[in-house]
């Protein structure tokens, strides 16, 4: 928890009270769908509080600033007009840094003389600020991909597709300890707390940190995953159409993992989790979705010289595979602006990123472009909806022979269940479709 700190200095003190404007606040911040219980606000956006003293001021001064290790968000504090000073009323404008980290702070107000008031608040992503990293310019993609708590998931195959509704009520009031108890059972903050706390200014390591925590497999994480028809313990993945049922049960069970999920779960949770801390987020099934292991960038099937398959070291194709886009600008890849947009991340347990079963956030700008060598995972993603399909058959010498290679076999269709959008051609022609549902 990080601390700030608003002086006020006073001729004297007999008592102090605080009111953080929470119901005015939360409105203002496009929070009060969350709660107006406690303050929620949103980075570089002002919000009020009153502080009440039972005497008149005779002067007053006062100073913001974040004690949290490591980070150097610098965040702003002024009288505002709205003040009563001779009543003894005071109201302060505070302004979060644009660059602070998300997470819960410690409101300390302090009379010079020593008396002071303690309170709480939490901080999120500003898609509404355009000095935020996560701005999203369109009012109503916003409402779509930030505020909207229902949504549709596609499953199924290319030809016959079925749609999904699904509840990700990212609004839900116990989603505010349950999203901050996601981010610090992480294995970075048990490692050091001090540099993961100061490093959620960033949406680029909130995202892959909440990609590695959806699923399991390196950590205290949400969801199982399990693909070979057996459930006993647990629940089938078809039965489930809320995130809010699973991210409750993992939190009400001491954060172990919930049995069971699929690629559409773990897509559809890490949507819930990405939208409350306000990085626009949104569902994306991809029909024949290639699973390239080795970056290769072509999916390999081998054959013996008789022509029978071989089970080892084939790689597969999936009828269908859903992950997430997130929303964020990209100044770590020094290009300027031209990849910012939407990142593609994957929180199903595939492949290893830099040690650990996460994936992206992948520009789609450089998807659509082949820039392979970009990070994060960007060969992996171009794989999976633009991969050639390549049969090898093993000779008896030990080599192999290339027998067919099959273009544009993979992401024949992938489809974003929101409003209308245009269609557009991938690096090889293929084409990737953005419709209704």
């Amino acid at each position: 928890m990080k601390e700030i700190y608003t002086s006020c200095k006073v001729r004297g003190q007999n008592g102090l009270k605080v009111d953080l404007l929470c119901q005015r606040n939360n409105a203002d911040h496009n929070t009060d769908e969350i709660t107006t219980r406690q303050l929620i606000v949103r980075r570089g956006q002002p919000f009020l509080i009153t502080v009440e003293m039972s005497f008149a001021f005779h002067t007053f001064s006062n100073r913001g600033h974040i004690s949290t290790a490591g980070s150097k968000a610098v965040w702003s504090c002024r009288l505002d007009d709205r003040s009563d000073l001779q009543r003894g009323i005071v109201t302060l404008s505070v302004t979060p840094a644009v660059d602070a980290p998300v997470g819960r702070y410690a409101l300390s107000v302090e009379t010079e003389s020593g008396r002071a008031a303690k309170e709480s608040l939490v901080v999120l992503f500003n898609p509404w600020c355009r000095d935020d990293m996560v701005f999203l310019p369109d009012e109503k993609e916003r409402r779509e991909y930030v505020m909207n708590e229902q949504g549709i998931v596609y499953k199924g195959t290319a030809h016959y597709i079925i749609s999904d509704v699904w509840e990700f009520g990212q609004f839900e009031e116990e989603m505010v300890d349950i999203c901050l108890r996601l981010l610090d059972v992480n294995p970075k903050y048990q490692k050091d707390p001090d540099d993961d706390v100061a490093a959620r200014c960033n949406p680029i390591y909130v995202s892959r940190v909440i990609s590695a925590m959806i699923n399991s497999n390196d950590d205290r994480g949400v969801l199982t995953g399990r693909w070979d028809d057996n459930y006993q313990g647990g629940t089938c993945p078809t039965r489930w159409n809320s995130s809010v049922t699973i991210l409750q049960q993992w939190y009400n069970n001491s954060c172990m993992a919930v049995k069971f999920g699929q690629c559409w779960v773990f897509a559809a949770v890490m949507c819930t989790v990405m939208r409350f801390f306000g990085i626009p987020c949104r569902v994306v099934t991809n029909f024949d979705s290639a699973h390239d292991e080795n970056n290769s960038l072509t999916i390999d099937e081998y054959f013996d010289e008789y022509g029978l398959k071989s089970t080892e070291g084939s790689e597969r194709i999936w009828n269908f595979h859903v992950w997430v886009e997130g929303w964020m600008k990209r100044p770590d890849l020094n290009r300027g602006s031209k990849y910012d947009g939407w990142q593609v991340l994957d929180p199903t347990p595939q492949e290893r990123s830099e040690g650990v079963f996460c994936c992206g956030p992948a520009p789609v700008a450089a998807i659509h472009e082949g820039a392979t060598d970009l990070k994060y995972d960007i060969p992996f993603v171009f794989s999976e909806v633009n991969a050639d399909k390549v049969k090898w058959r093993h000779l008896s010498d030990t080599s192999s022979l290339n027998i067919t290679v099959t273009p544009y076999k993979v992401g024949l269709k992938t489809l974003v269940a929101d409003f209308d959008c245009s269609a557009f051609r991938d690096v090889k022609g293929s084409c990737t479709i953005y419709v209704r549902p």
